[in-house]
């Protein structure tokens, strides 16, 4: 589906299922370098099972036009304006590792809108080391090996993959690719610069009152389960589930994901 967002368009994927504004909202957030698509199986099983999706592709990422934004903040701005967009006036924020801080932020300026917050991959801080910031700037390829590795908790078949032949972890790298193909202008940089310079974190995850789910990744090297405790402590009443994975939650651990954001939103 196509939103007219800020003069141009932004795509949401809606789970394979026509969006119906009048059923309860889920949105879906990616991180850098992504797209809508790193939902895919958690996306259709919400949008068949009694609720509306939007699976966003950010600002100069996936089919969204424009320039990809510089900061969490303005990413913020412009998920609120997606949801006037779709005609939605609240709804649960799920988001992926810089989507988590976009889904915070966003809870933190409209918090009348925000139903429940699940931040999957998430922490605050959100530093990013200055070796990858620069090799983001000066060697987009080598970031996206980099980051591929480092994501992935090993690069063989997990139960809930698609099947014999397929690789999660050249998928993912895949994805990258693509998104530097389409869009040139440092896509990865200017994603890793919004999350390593995003300062608002403490103070929007103090203003949380919407039920919040802590969704984290045992073996996640890029945001590490020593790295969260600022988060779970500063929002004391939200749950934390571990399933057994690295950074890439969703494809690595495909069903798992599913089953606690859908029972998160659904007791």
């Amino acid at each position: 589906m196509l939103l007219n967002v800020e003069g141009v368009d932004a795509y949401c994927y809606t789970g394979g299922k026509p969006f119906d504004a009048s059923l309860p909202t889920v949105v879906f957030i990616h991180g850098a370098q992504n797209d809508h698509s790193v939902w895919a199986l958690q996306t259709r099983f919400f949008a068949h099972h009694g609720y509306g999706v939007l699976a966003v592709d950010l600002p100069g990422h996936g089919r969204s036009q424009g320039a990809a934004k510089a900061s969490v903040e303005a990413l913020a701005d412009w998920l609120l304006a997606v949801l006037d967009a779709a005609g939605v006036r609240q709804a649960a924020l799920f988001g992926h590792s810089m989507g988590s801080l976009i889904a915070l932020e966003a809870a933190f300026r409209a918090p009348d809108r925000v139903t429940h917050l699940g931040m999957i991959g998430s922490t605050y801080p959100m530093k990013v080391s200055d070796a990858l910031l620069e090799t983001a700037r000066t060697d987009e390829a080598a970031a996206i090996d980099m980051v591929n590795i480092w994501s992935h908790s090993s690069a063989t078949r997990k139960p809930s993959s698609a099947g014999p032949g397929t690789s999660v972890m050249d998928g993912a790298r895949r994805l990258m690719q693509r998104i530097s193909a389409i869009n040139p202008a440092l896509v990865f940089h200017t994603d890793f610069s919004a999350c390593n310079s995003y300062a608002n974190g403490e103070a929007a995850a103090q203003s949380v009152r919407c039920p919040t789910l802590f969704l984290f990744g045992r073996k996640d090297m890029m945001t590490p389960a020593r790295s969260t405790k600022l988060l779970t402590s500063t929002i004391a009443h939200g749950k934390v589930v571990q399933v057994d994975s690295g950074h890439s939650l969703m494809s690595e651990q495909p069903d798992a994901v599913r089953e606690a954001l859908y029972g998160f939103v659904s007791r």
